[in-house]
């Protein structure tokens, strides 16, 4: 189903829009945790673009942060606390291991010593990205509202057009590549399934008006193709 082939190559973002989102990082550091020290900003964004920059990742990469912030910014007036999740987005997959159970405990742990370091002293609102980095392992139902949002921001690629979608599976694929298909694909239906059968795919009304339909048919339909290729 997905093949390596399949992957274009480097990231899809241009030289403008990098730009763009190193602008949109300091400005919401400098507004948030440090109202002093923009240059701050500018390094901790630039070890930010490193994470994600890693040989190792496909799908975790800029380009996911950009399209959850695009994503983001057309739900921002719903939210309670716009601030601490967009803060919460650029950290949400800055520690990507493969297979790892810890990845979304130890990026919110980066984030609070990146915070520290540029000297937050606010607790309350360094505990709430805290909370809404981790709740992106997707392992315990949201309760809030705004992680409800983070939530639904993070698994809105599976909203996409189908090929969109297929691209994307691919790309995650590839950050798993030291595992087999017998390996990999099992775990992947149990996963699929334990989306399909929620309630709802998605948590807030604007997301499932946005992207549920399309959201449960692509993943009815890539059960059904792996079923056909023998996994259940």
């Amino acid at each position: 189903m997905f093949q390596q082939s399949d992957l274009p190559d480097g990231s899809t973002i241009q030289p403008d829009a990098h730009n763009e989102l190193k602008t949109r990082f300091v400005a919401l550091w400098t507004r948030c945790i440090n109202h002093n020290k923009p240059a701050a900003a500018e390094v901790i964004h630039g070890r930010l673009v490193d994470f994600y920059g890693e040989a190792h990742r496909h799908y975790h990469t800029l380009d996911h942060i950009q399209h959850c912030l695009q994503e983001f910014d057309r739900a921002v007036t719903f939210m309670d606390n716009p601030n601490a999740i967009e803060i919460a987005l650029w950290f949400h997959d800055a520690i990507y291991e493969p297979g790892a159970k810890d990845n979304e405990q130890r990026s919110a742990e980066l984030f609070r010593r990146y915070s520290n370091a540029s000297g937050c002293t606010d607790a309350v609102f360094q505990q709430q990205i805290h909370n809404l980095i981790v709740i992106t392992n997707h392992r315990e139902q949201p309760s809030q509202k705004d992680e409800q949002f983070i939530v639904d921001i993070d698994l809105s690629s599976f909203g996409l057009p189908w090929d969109k979608f297929v691209r994307d599976g691919c790309r995650i694929r590839a950050e798993c590549a030291e595992m087999n298909d017998d390996e990999y694909y099992p775990n992947h239906v149990k996963f699929l399934q334990a989306l399909q059968k929620r309630p709802t795919f998605f948590f807030t009304r604007f997301f499932q008006r946005c992207y549920e339909q399309t959201a449960r048919e692509n993943i009815e339909r890539l059960i059904m193709s792996l079923r056909k290729r023998g996994y259940y």
